[in-house]
């Protein structure tokens, strides 16, 4: 990723911010956000807390590919008893950030702590929010009819976290996907396979199972240093904290910082017909036609071009598409295509225990990753780098 901030003349504040990722992505996560200059970090399960202004919270919502929302975290406290809750979210400035007019919905989550009882510890929340609201606006009841502010309390080992979340629609909805497959990959894991690989823009990249062509549309917004969420809108943008001049900015940058010329060989093939047309569609939507190739092939006959390529792909599991049978033999064919690709990489996503003697080979490499809720192993094979 190549980034370069611009200095903005106007007086902001830093916040400790928040950005979440599915169980296994921390590292991948945190990656991103030091490229993007932020050294200063808390890696946590699920999560990565680092700090940043208003425009910040900008950037890393359009820039943060394997991210799922960006948080304002409000403040952290010991919550033993409901009125430990509503004390501490009380004394939070939550109208530095909700207008008169704020729609301010509560979410939860507990776990392991004595206040476990969730629509519970959202309802005091939600009473504490409009008791300090009251404080600072002087009436007594909110229409909320205004820009949306999700809070949310997170009880961990009797300690609540209270945030407000600035993405909305989660940030692997880049909006370029108008047509899906049956199982399609999520767009933030996709990016975080294609990251963990060897792969640059320079080699060959090949997905033999491509379905709505995932992989392939992730793997050409970096290559061409497109910011994924470019295209897309957040709640926050309707946020007075958040001015139109710091989005407008920020797109500007991210505009500036496309490489449109990067030459690149990314193909995707599928046995579906379907899928293919899935794919197609959502590459044109994404604007991506020229740099990705589709083709209508079974696995048994691919036959990719180039040196020194990349095959990431995620094929069937068999307990979402596809039998047993099917998916054992797809997984031989997959692992006799590879042995004949002698100089390339080879990086499978699969719930499939036994790949490995299926494909018939033992991974360099192996990763838990989450595909949704299913537990998957990312295997990972290294063939030579590319000679200089």
């Amino acid at each position: 990723m190549i980034f370069q901030k611009r200095v903005i003349p106007r007086l902001m504040t830093k916040y400790e911010l928040i950005a979440t990722t599915p169980m296994g992505l921390e590292a991948i996560l945190s990656r991103e956000l030091k490229a993007l200059g932020y050294e200063e970090q808390l890696v946590e399960n699920g999560r990565v807390t680092f700090y940043g202004t208003e425009k910040d919270i900008c950037i890393a919502n359009m820039w943060l590919r394997t991210a799922g929302r960006i948080l304002v975290k409000m403040g952290e406290f010991e919550a033993l008893t409901f009125d430990d809750l509503f004390e501490g979210t009380k004394a939070l400035d939550w109208p530095n950030w909700i207008p008169l007019d704020g729609e301010f919905p509560v979410d939860g989550r507990s776990h392991k702590s004595q206040l476990s009882s969730v629509p519970a510890c959202q309802g005091i929340v939600k009473k504490a929010i409009v008791e300090k609201m009251k404080e600072r606006y002087d009436i007594e009841w909110f229409q909320e009819t205004g820009p949306r502010y999700v809070a949310e309390v997170t009880l961990l080992n009797d300690i609540a976290t209270l945030t407000l979340d600035t993405t909305g629609s989660g940030l692997h909805k880049r909006g370029y996907r108008v047509d899906t497959t049956e199982a399609p990959l999520r767009e933030s894991l996709a990016a975080a396979m294609i990251l963990l690989s060897r792969w640059r823009p320079e080699r060959p990249l090949y997905d033999p199972f491509c379905g709505s062509g995932t992989i392939l549309i992730e793997a050409a917004l970096i290559g061409l240093n497109i910011a994924p969420g470019l295209h897309r809108r957040y709640n926050s943008e309707d946020w007075p904290n958040l001015p139109p001049e710091l989005w407008e900015e920020a797109r500007e940058e991210a505009f500036d910082l496309m490489r449109e010329d990067t030459p690149m060989n990314i193909v995707g093939t599928d046995i579906d017909a379907d899928a293919i047309k899935a794919a197609l569609a959502n590459v044109r939507n994404a604007g991506l036609s020229k740099e990705i190739k589709l083709n209508v092939i079974p696995v048994a006959d691919i036959r990719p071009d180039g040196d020194y390529g990349c095959m990431i792909t995620n094929p069937p599991y068999g307990e979402r598409i596809g039998t047993a049978s099917e998916v054992d033999l797809l997984t031989k064919q997959l692992g006799n295509a590879a042995k004949q690709l002698r100089n390339w990489s080879h990086f499978i996503i699969t719930p499939d225990k036994t790949f490995e003697t299926r494909f018939g080979r033992k991974a360099d490499k192996k990763r838990k990753l989450f595909n949704g809720q299913i537990e998957c192993t990312y295997y990972q094979y290294f063939g030579p780098l590319p000679p200089r």
